[in-house]
């Protein structure tokens, strides 16, 4: 009985190797090509929180690939920065405005100044 189980673990173990092996008519097995991104972030405009929410990263041996997420956080740090830029660019064009004097409309020399705050008396008004 001994000797019936190990014969027939070793015809399991040959018929296990040779398969593995030597792959049948379409020959060894191919290299696995490796994962990458799928959800690429949109390179034609700029980023939004959906798509920051929607980005997944293949999983690799020990982890995620690198790769991968270093790109995208270097692109999303780029575009932080550019939109930090551009509020500090409004924030200063702002606040250069609201410190400006107003001035009033322009007048040609031919225009007489006509004041809005207290109209002239009427001569029928005068003592």
């Amino acid at each position: 009985m001994f000797l019936f189980l190990v014969v027939a673990l070793a015809v399991v173990v040959g018929a296990v190797t040779i398969a593995v092996v030597g792959g049948g008519d379409n020959g060894p097995l191919p290299e696995a090509s490796p994962e990458r991104l799928r959800d690429q972030l949109p390179p034609d405009r700029p980023l939004d929180r959906a798509d920051v929410e929607g980005l997944r990263f293949p999983l690799a041996v020990r982890g995620y690939r690198m790769a991968d997420v270093d790109d995208a956080l270097s692109r999303l740090g780029a575009e932080l920065a550019e939109r930090d830029a551009r509020i500090a660019d409004l924030e200063s064009a702002l606040a250069g405005a609201r410190s400006a004097p107003t001035h009033g409309p322009v007048r040609t020399a031919g225009e007489k100044h006509v004041s809005t705050d207290k109209p002239d008396p009427r001569p029928e008004d005068r003592p």
